[in-house]
């Protein structure tokens, strides 16, 4: 007669997960993201502002028709790019706005990049909308 082996059931094992908590320590460089971003962003938007502002004069000589295509385009652009503007100062309000700890980092350096960036690519969309004579 044979005897039946033992059967022990498989535990399984997990490991044992600690719910991680996010990091709410301060983080004491939390304002150079955006005091760079500020400082970058601020003095780009003025010179794109202000070429922005005088494109105009770039169809002074222009004939009726050249002129009518140019000032038709240009209140469209200048209309976006004044809304480009007030993204770009969202992001650096928010860059800004952020709490000053640890897990917000990322977040806060995203904004801070995104802010100088955005004007960039806000002239860019400008520039290609204006139907240049």
């Amino acid at each position: 007669m044979t005897t039946p082996l033992p059967t022990t059931a498989a535990t399984p094992t997990t490991p044992t997960s600690t719910p991680t908590t996010p990091d709410t320590s301060r983080d004491r460089r939390a304002f150079v993201a955006p005091l760079v971003a500020t400082l970058l962003t601020l003095p780009t938007a003025a010179v794109a502002l202000f070429f922005a502002g005088i494109s105009p004069m770039a169809c002074d000589s222009c004939g009726t028709a050249a002129s009518d295509r140019f000032d038709a385009s240009y209140e469209v652009a200048f209309t976006v790019f004044g809304f480009g503007l007030l993204v770009v100062l969202v992001l650096l309000v928010a860059a800004w706005a952020l709490p000053w700890q640890r897990r917000y980092a990322a977040a806060r350096v995203w904004c801070a990049v995104a802010a100088p960036a955005t004007v960039v690519l806000d002239f860019a969309v400008f520039h290609g909308l204006v139907d240049w004579p």
